[in-house]
């Protein structure tokens, strides 16, 4: 074996202490960086740990807000499950909401009405309640959050206002009411009296009675017009289907148009569309609509029904006739109460028009060029699926 030499030996030594400098160095750099990189993540937790109290008391404060409001909120995720309801929410729709289907709580316990987002429920204490009800996306899991006011005050309180607007203009005109309901009146008494005289030949009482029954028949219509015009229209709302008011709307008119020479055309493009509302009240606002095109008309002439979509979630159902037409000072009083141009008209049947309309949530427009037609649009909201 060959034996060291004391030069190798110091050598040896040599690097062995200059590698021992350097991994002591290393190790203290190394210690130093550890050091540093503990106080770094000393503040990081200090951080996130400051932040998640802010974040819990900011999570506690809207979770008081939830409890505290009003309105009720509804969580649901994308399956359709409620996640979350506040104290509201549960007091409208009932207790036991959370993992529920939302869809069997909407078929359960709401009725839509004729105005779009609002909702009729029974309430726990059997009165009836109105709901108005919108509905925001939530992004990623596709969920909702579905907000709840109850807005059954402020609909009662618009109900009464338009009956005593209705009242009001009903005391306004009671002079024009009166003098309607004498001219009639005194017609058929003048008529009955006649059927009196002795010795009237057969053919003069058939005439006299004719005629009383035609005053007397006037009276009862304008009666039956005064009283739809101040109940308003709150009668029992189904669903409507458009397709089936257009044949019963064309049954009704078309053999009146065809008697006086108007040619009736009708047109359906509501695409299936439903309504949700008084049918009853509805055909008879269109009937009325149609009939004043009628008189407007002349033989030859033509009237227009039509149906079509208007803007999303309405309908619009317009009838256009090509008779005289009306200027913009008469446009302005149409749709007043008693207002007329025809001495046998009731002065009802436009504002009768409106009422329906607005009692169903829509809107009644009325546009004209003289001596090129009439056009009255009323357009109401669809019932949504």
């Amino acid at each position: 074996m060959k034996s060291i030499s004391p030069q190798e030996l110091e050598q040896a030594f040599s690097l062995f202490n200059e590698a021992s400098a350097q991994l002591t160095g290393a190790y203290q750099e190394l210690q130093g960086q550890v050091e540093r990189l503990t106080g770094e993540l000393a503040l990081a937790n200090g951080e996130l740990r400051r932040q998640y109290l802010e974040k819990e008391a900011l999570s506690q404060r809207l979770a008081n807000l939830l409890a505290a409001l009003p309105a009720g909120v509804v969580v649901v995720d994308g399956a359709g499950v409620i996640r979350e309801a506040n104290a509201a929410a549960n007091r409208m729709l009932g207790d036991h909401l959370l993992h529920g289907q939302w869809s069997q709580v909407v078929a359960r316990s709401l009725r839509q009405t004729a105005t779009s987002h609002e909702w009729e429920m029974t309430a726990a204490d059997e009165s009836l309640r109105r709901l108005n009800i919108s509905v925001s996306r939530l992004a990623g899991d596709g969920g909702q959050i579905i907000l709840l006011h109850d807005v059954t005050e402020a609909y009662q309180m618009e109900q009464a206002l338009q009956r005593h607007q209705r009242l009001s203009a009903m005391g306004e005109m009671a002079a024009g009411l009166a003098h309607q309901l004498r001219t009639p009146l005194a017609t058929a008494l003048l008529y009955v009296a006649n059927l009196a005289k002795p010795g009237l030949e057969e053919a003069e009482r058939m005439r006299f009675s004719e005629k009383a029954l035609a005053r007397l028949r006037h009276l009862e219509l304008l009666i039956q017009d005064m009283l739809s015009f101040v109940r308003g229209q709150g009668g029992e709302r189904e669903a409507v289907a458009v397709s089936g008011l257009l044949a019963e709307l064309r049954q009704i008119i078309e053999p009146q148009m065809a008697q006086q020479g108007v040619r009736l055309g009708v047109e359906d493009r509501s695409d299936g569309c439903v309504l949700r509302g008084d049918r009853k009240a509805l055909a008879g606002a269109m009937v009325n609509l149609l009939e004043n095109a009628l008189q407007a008309s002349t033989a030859g002439g033509q009237v227009m029904l039509r149906a079509a979509l208007a803007d999303r979630g309405w309908l619009a159902l317009t009838v256009r006739d090509d008779g005289r037409g009306f200027d913009a000072a008469m446009g302005e009083r149409l749709f007043e109460p008693f207002f007329t141009t025809r001495t046998e008209g009731t002065g009802l049947g436009l504002a009768i028009v409106r009422s329906v309309a607005e009692a169903h949530g829509g809107t009644v427009e009325a546009h004209s060029v003289p001596g090129e037609g009439s056009e009255f649009v009323l357009r109401l909201p669809i019932l949504s699926s």
